[in-house]
């Protein structure tokens, strides 16, 4: 069957796919915005995980489509990577909490999901660490009911997480062919500097704010992506002539985040949410059971804060939230910060409550995945070496900014003089 979605056009799904897809653990994600509050300044931007995650599946397809013949994969072995990609990619945010990220402060500690121990990195088994969208995706894919429709669908659970933490399962590494590892190149073509998430919520989310930031040349790219071997283990590659289409997407994502991600409006409604959280005695919990988490979307969220007494809540229902004073940034001088913070502590001697934010954006997650090279005249290249890009934006871009209740807005511009 087939999907409509409006990045894509038609969607093609297998009856197996669709059988996942109705899945309970899926569905769930038809209540969970992509955006968070973003609508709040973006009246469009009420598009979900749910479409994502179908986007994103057809996006690593074409990516693994374009590639294979360039693997010289045997039969039987394109058929499963190709199987596994579309399902690890469909999956990738099965564990979102209700608006996305901005609940993430709320789930419990890591520990209590019980996360199978072979996908966990050194990082993330720190003692104390808080759960997030990634522990819970891994807990849905290998232990809830999604796991055993995988494995009558003829797909091995631990496969796809696999491919969502760039980690092999027990037992040995499923995705060697030929005496070469392509866990590398699959797993970047989930995760990595090219990949089929941001290949789709980039165009998503252009498209549903009413943006013109998130758009780059997709055709291109796909056209001109290959693969390079290191020591037995194969990478993503770019051809050089697409390095250009490779640096607009790079720009695209940059300036996403400035203006649609760390959207003042949004950034303000977090840090309300984060205070009913902090203030209202544990009223809404997200539960480290997988099965009682597919009952929390946004929907829940919504119905809970409508039903609180907590003034924070209160704000949140009647879009009360606190105004924008004084905003510092991309660029921030040295001390930038400490001026708002002194600038709070004026208002709090006045008797006005204020909170500051900062938003912090990276052009690249250069060096925390496997290398993307660039196939050239010169050579095969790590990108970073390639393009100027990465050294002109070294820096992230950082947005710091103080805001004011409403009701008394006026007041505290008098007293900093604003």
């Amino acid at each position: 069957m087939h999907i409509r979605d409006p990045i894509h056009g038609a969607i093609e799904i297998t009856p197996d796919e669709r059988a996942l897809v109705d899945s309970p653990q899926y569905q769930r994600l038809r209540n969970v915005k992509q955006l968070g509050f973003a609508d709040l300044a973006f009246p469009g931007a009420t598009h979900t995980r749910y479409a994502h995650g179908l986007g994103a599946m057809a996006v690593a397809t074409r990516v693994f489509d374009a590639l294979a013949p360039k693997l010289e994969l045997q039969q039987a072995d394109r058929d499963r990577f190709r199987q596994t990609l579309r399902l690890a990619v469909l999956f990738h945010d099965l564990g979102h909490a209700p608006l996305s990220h901005a609940t993430e402060r709320i789930m419990p500690p890591a520990a209590e999901l019980r996360v199978a121990e072979w996908t966990q990195s050194d990082r993330r088994r720190a003692p104390g660490r808080r759960a997030d969208h990634e522990d819970y995706t891994l807990k849905l894919v290998l232990d809830s009911g999604l796991a055993a429709e995988l494995h009558r669908r003829g797909t091995d659970p631990a496969h796809v997480a696999s491919l969502l933490c760039g980690r092999p399962p027990p037992g040995g590494n499923p995705f060697r062919s030929g005496g070469r590892d392509l866990l590398p190149i699959l797993r970047q073509i989930v995760s990595g500097e090219l990949d089929a998430d941001r290949m789709d919520y980039l165009q998503r989310d252009s498209f549903f704010t009413g943006v013109n930031y998130g758009k780059f040349d997709l055709d291109w790219l796909v056209q001109n992506l290959e693969s390079v071997e290191r020591d037995g283990q194969v990478h993503l590659a770019l051809q050089h002539r697409a390095v250009f289409a490779f640096e607009d997407f790079l720009l695209s994502r940059y300036h996403m985040f400035l203006s649609v991600y760390f959207h003042y409006a949004s950034v303000g409604y977090e840090v309300l949410l984060q205070r009913y959280c902090d203030t209202s005695g544990g009223e809404y919990r997200l539960p480290a059971d997988v099965d009682e988490f597919l009952q929390h979307d946004d929907v829940t969220l919504v119905a809970a804060l409508r039903a609180s007494g907590n003034p924070w809540a209160r704000r949140i229902v009647r879009r009360n939230g606190y105004r924008l004073l004084v905003e510092l940034g991309p660029s921030l001088e040295g001390g930038a910060t400490a001026q708002l913070e002194e600038q709070r502590a004026r208002l709090t001697d006045a008797g006005i409550d204020s909170f500051t934010t900062l938003s912090r954006g990276v052009l690249s997650t250069y060096g925390r995945e496997a290398t993307l090279y660039v196939r050239s005249p010169r050579g095969e290249i790590p990108i970073a070496e390639y393009t100027p890009l990465y050294e002109r934006y070294a820096e992230a871009a950082n947005l710091a900014r103080l805001y004011a209740p409403p009701e008394r807005f006026d007041e505290a511009r008098r007293v900093l003089g604003v």
